[in-house]
């Protein structure tokens, strides 16, 4: 696997923050965890359903000595949400998201979740229209 920093990208690899002082182009020899700077959520941006179970998968990737208790709010928001939705694009999701957790393929879930993010922005719109109008 072939990854190239800019300067001053962070790279978050196995837990560890790298940091690029100059455009660098890594090449990764074996299996590892990491999660590119422009993947990485900030807790204000957590704005959804979807986008909160992202940040605690990020968690769980970012942070391996908080696996646990991520992965414990992970379980119980993935059941609630499966309960709460209804739309079946998102439910595929949610679904492929608990499997790649469970295999411990963080980096497959977050994937897999942004790329639901404009679905559920259209499916929240509704809501946040209403909630404004009252």
């Amino acid at each position: 696997m072939h990854i190239t920093l800019r300067a001053g990208e962070r790279l978050f690899l196995n837990g560890a923050v790298i940091k690029a002082d100059r455009k660098v182009s890594l090449e990764l020899m074996n299996d590892a965890t990491f999660l590119l700077e422009a993947h990485v959520m900030q807790p204000e941006n957590a704005t959804s359903p979807l986008r909160q179970l992202y940040f605690v998968v990020q968690t769980m990737l970012m942070s391996p000595a908080e696996t646990t208790t991520a992965k414990a709010l992970f379980d119980a928001s993935l059941a609630r949400m499966l309960a709460a939705y209804a739309d079946a694009a998102v439910l595929a999701v949610l679904r492929a998201t608990g499997d790649h957790v469970a295999d411990g393929r963080y980096f497959d879930a977050l994937k897999g979740l942004r790329g639901a993010f404009l679905r559920d922005d259209a499916l929240m719109m509704p809501a946040a229209a209403l909630a404004i109008a009252s």
